[in-house]
């Protein structure tokens, strides 16, 4: 078992986690806290679930709950184009991150299911 910090989805998810702490910290004050507060929240959490689908012996239930919480990510982070906090490059930037995060856990949900059946 690789060590998670040596994964490229790992690696993926801290590269989010850096560019949302940047993202959150030119957002309007009103919504920093809340939107913004959030969309970190979800990227650590995305790190943590990295962790303990490494680790566990059934995978599944974790990815899965990365899966759910990469979609609450990318909903914010919309949101957050849509209302103009944060520029389409960004935006751009953010989902290319997303997507391949996703990529990965859909692959290694894939892989770690043919494992327990």
């Amino acid at each position: 078992m690789a060590l998670h910090t040596q994964l490229p989805i790992y690696k993926s998810a801290y590269d989010l986690l850096d560019l949302a702490t940047d993202l959150v910290r030119n957002m309007p004050r009103d919504y920093k806290a809340s939107i913004g507060g959030r969309i970190r929240d979800e990227c650590l959490s995305l790190i943590v679930l990295i962790f303990r689908a490494n680790v566990a012996k059934n995978k599944v239930p974790h990815l899965e709950d990365l899966l759910e919480r990469l979609q609450v990510a990318e909903l914010l982070i919309r949101l957050s184009k849509d209302k103009r906090f944060i520029s389409v490059a960004q935006y751009a930037t953010a989902i290319a991150l997303t997507d391949s995060i996703g990529k990965q856990t859909s692959g290694w949900r894939k892989s770690a299911s043919s494992l327990v059946v």
